[in-house]
């Protein structure tokens, strides 16, 4: 953040590439639009833009115990309890994510694009969304923006499922808008994988909460040999999913393994997206009524909320 300089600035200088400047410029296009057509409190974030020298801004770690589908939990000043934590230095992730590995833990580190501030401070612009395509940059600026509407302490379901959906949804629009059939389509793809993966993950942790039930009677042994072959059929299904696509998958092209941490982060951003978007339907695809039912939501007590979420989920179909 201290190393940002004004967008305007930016597009001004002689130097700055061309290239950079198309993509400066459409940022704040989308800046606009999430103001005026998406109702997001966009305030002064995106304004200002930073150089980074890698395409992530850090890396998460997620840790998950062997025989558990629940992530471990990090909490901190401001933003409440997450399901993961982030390193600004990949050798200090992996440093801690062998120190979980060594308690039987499973683990998993991410680079992450970008992350919401939660309006505390202006998010600025980096290197981690310009070298996004220009679809893909706009979808990640809804979905950062989306975070300061709707915030819920603990529940990284709630939270990244809800700013997914309107990434989707945000997106949709946009490109609708922009007469970009292409990036429509390319739009439309990414979101049948992720309905595809989120199925076969879906049945993978039906699965494995039965399996982890069984902790008591089963040797550590026998529980890991049915683990493996669990995640080892999980696998097989994706690439055979995969070989259809035409573009990468969520889960990457040729993932070497998936464990509990894997698929606690790929649900953490997925889990209740169906029931998002359904309840956006509900809401006359009206952003400012949609917010008013996502935020009736977020004060439910959690239990409660879940089976809210379940339900709605279970209501939606694709149709686009």
């Amino acid at each position: 953040m201290m190393a940002t300089e004004p967008v305007t600035d930016w597009l001004a200088a002689p130097g700055t590439p061309e290239p950079l400047k198309a993509k400066l410029r459409l940022s704040q296009q989308a800046r606009r639009f999430a103001q005026e057509r998406l109702h997001l409190p966009v305030g002064d974030a995106f304004s200002g833009y930073a150089e980074l020298e890698r395409p992530w801004v850090l890396v998460n770690l997620v840790a998950v115990p062997e025989f558990s589908l629940k992530p471990r939990q990090w909490c901190y000043p401001l933003i409440g309890c997450q399901a993961y934590r982030g390193y600004y230095e990949l050798d200090d992730a992996r440093a801690e994510a062998r120190l979980f590995a060594d308690k039987g833990y499973d683990t998993f580190i991410g680079g992450v694009t970008a992350y919401s501030t939660l309006g505390w401070f202006d998010d600025p612009l980096h290197t981690g969304f310009t070298r996004l395509s220009g679809s893909r940059m706009v979808a990640l600026m809804f979905h950062e923006l989306a975070h300061q509407v709707v915030y819920i302490d603990g529940d990284t379901a709630f939270n990244e499922s809800f700013a997914t959906s309107v990434e989707l949804e945000g997106l949709r629009l946009w490109l609708q808008e922009q007469g970009n059939t292409t990036g429509f389509e390319q739009a439309l793809q990414r979101l049948r994988q992720r309905r595809q993966t989120l199925e076969l993950t879906d049945r993978t942790t039906a699965e494995l909460r039965q399996l982890y039930r069984q902790h008591e009677t089963l040797t550590d042994t026998r529980m890991r040999q049915l683990k493996a072959d669990i995640f080892d059929r999980l696998k097989q299904d994706y690439l055979a999913l995969a070989e259809q696509w035409d573009q990468p998958g969520p889960l990457g092209s040729a993932p070497d393994r998936l464990n509990n941490a894997n698929l606690a982060l790929f649900r953490q951003y997925n889990q209740y997206v169906p029931a998002f978007r359904q309840l956006f339907r509900d809401s006359d695809q009206n952003f400012k009524t949609f917010y008013d039912a996502v935020e009736t939501l977020a004060r439910l007590e959690a239990q409660p909320r879940e089976l809210r979420l379940t339900a709605l989920g279970k209501r939606f179909h694709e149709h686009l």
